[in-house]
């Protein structure tokens, strides 16, 4: 018997249609029972079922065992009918049992959650010890700062950064809301309609602060120039560390726009050497799959890229194409924007002016040209770190849709109109362009563009799934463009 399983199972992997029935027979009408606890429509089940057996057949040979694939057939179905509740706005109408799904840490049978857990512990006991301690220690109860002060290591030792916690130059404060509300007025006096907020990744900066931050940013309002109303920030977009399901719905809760994580490089033996194991930015799988823990939490906006100059360009860019296809795969959705930002000279750091791996201004113009044409839909965001001229070239010949604008790095510096070369221990890193708002403008419309500040569409609830299927059918601009009659 187990070898006709065994048999049967490496069949299917190998495209035999007929073992394929076999387990399409065994579970679809399980699967279909499960999804109707979600979705009240049963044509709608049915349909999502067969698409779900039909991921399955396209990802059969990575296949391992029969509860490998109860396990992909479950999520799957889970997923997808979460998904088809967002779409059709269901929340409210269904609002008692989606919390119930939402909150649930596991579904399926006991037989399924006993294997995950065994295989779980199997995996661990395969780690090295540093890495099993730090996850044995957060198994207990225990929060990153905790677990820092145990193995007295750092919680932030990136070799490319200027803040890292060896770095003792750098000056190092985090905001009250009162210093965040000064920051942000001063934005908006500037003409800002959206920002990044970025966080960091310190323990202590975690979710309750920044929650706490983001309702703070949205009730600043200053009193616009002719006295008849206000200006505030509309959309509040997040660069933080990777977050728990349970923290990033916090954030969803507080408004959060895009959330952004960073992958550094996508290279596993690169991301080893430049982040310490037994640290928790040196988790690499912990860090690769924000974004799904982003989107099972609700959070429908997201953002991915990559630091080049850490590892080979092609290599990392590759890393991001597969990224965002994996979260398009699993969700529907892909990365709301991308950013391929240069490593720059980092206060303290040897590694961010003498890495191998430095990347040329034309080789910047190819990873732009590969994600613009393998990721057509997502916004792509040329940053402060580049010069002028190359940001202007980017932007006008090979596809970029966004750019910083008087950008500043420096603790506090917009409140107090501080340049980084007044504010040397304060920088995490040297930007290339310190251009005001208003300057970064009039290059645009000289170039014959007209600069969109426009947050109509997020208000109106186009976020997640609703805009990517006008991006991926070349509908969106109907919506916006200023058409005549």
């Amino acid at each position: 018997m187990v070898r006709c399983i065994k048999d049967r199972l490496v069949a299917f992997k190998e495209g035999d249609e007929d073992a394929f029935r076999f387990y399409y027979e065994m579970y679809y009408h399980a699967l279909c029972l499960f999804g109707i606890r979600m979705v009240k429509e049963e044509d709608d089940v049915l349909d999502i079922a067969q698409d779900v057996f039909v991921n399955l057949w396209k990802a059969r040979e990575t296949i391992e065992s029969l509860v490998h694939m109860r396990m992909y057939l479950y999520q799957s179905m889970r997923h997808r009918c979460l998904n088809y509740m967002r779409v059709k706005k269901l929340e409210e109408m269904y609002c008692h049992e989606y919390a119930l799904l939402e909150s649930e840490e596991g579904f399926g049978d006991a037989v399924v959650e006993e294997e995950v857990h065994r295989m779980v512990m199997e995996e661990i006991e395969q780690l090295p010890l540093e890495q099993r301690r730090v996850i044995m220690l957060h198994l207990e109860g225990k929060n990153n700062i905790e677990i820092a002060e145990i193995l007295k290591v750092s919680v932030n030792s990136c070799k490319y950064c200027g803040f890292r916690a060896e770095n003792k130059d750098e000056v190092r404060h985090v905001l009250t809301m009162d210093e965040v509300r000064d920051e942000v007025a001063a934005v908006i006096d500037e003409g800002h309609k959206r920002m990044i907020a970025v966080y960091g990744e310190h323990p202590k900066n975690g979710a309750d602060y920044i929650a706490d931050s983001i309702s703070t940013i949205y009730s600043v309002k200053r009193t616009t120039p002719t006295g008849n109303g206000f200006n505030n920030i509309r959309r509040v977009n997040v660069n933080a560390a990777p977050m728990e399901i349970a923290d990033m719905k916090k954030l969803w809760r507080a408004g959060i726009g895009t959330f952004q994580v960073f992958q550094e490089t996508y290279h596993r033996g690169r991301y080893a050497e430049l982040h310490p194991a037994n640290t928790v930015k040196g988790n690499y799988r912990w860090r690769l799959y924000a974004m799904h823990r982003a989107m099972e939490a609700g959070v429908d906006d997201v953002a991915i890229g990559a630091l080049f100059g850490l590892y080979d360009w092609k290599f990392d860019v590759m890393g991001l194409v597969h990224h965002a296809w994996d979260l398009e795969k699993h969700f529907g959705i892909g990365p709301h924007t991308v950013s391929f930002p240069r490593m720059q000279p980092a206060p303290g750091s040897f590694l961010s002016e003498h890495s191998p791996y430095i990347v040329s201004d034309e080789a910047m113009k190819r990873v732009v040209s590969v994600l613009r044409l393998a990721i057509p839909y997502s916004g792509l965001i040329v940053t402060a770190r580049e010069n002028p001229d190359l940001k202007r070239d980017l932007i006008n010949h090979y596809g970029c849709t966004q750019t910083d604008a008087s950008s500043k790095l420096g603790i506090g510096a917009y409140a107090k109109k501080l340049k980084q070369e007044e504010n040397p221990d304060k920088v995490q890193f040297m930007l290339g362009d310190q251009r005001s708002l208003d300057e970064v403008i009039r290059e645009l419309a000289h170039d014959g563009m007209i600069t969109s500040f426009c947050t109509a569409g997020y208000r109106c609830g186009r976020t997640g799934d609703k805009i990517m299927n006008l991006l991926e059918k070349g509908v969106e601009g109907k919506f916006c463009f200023p058409y005549r009659n």
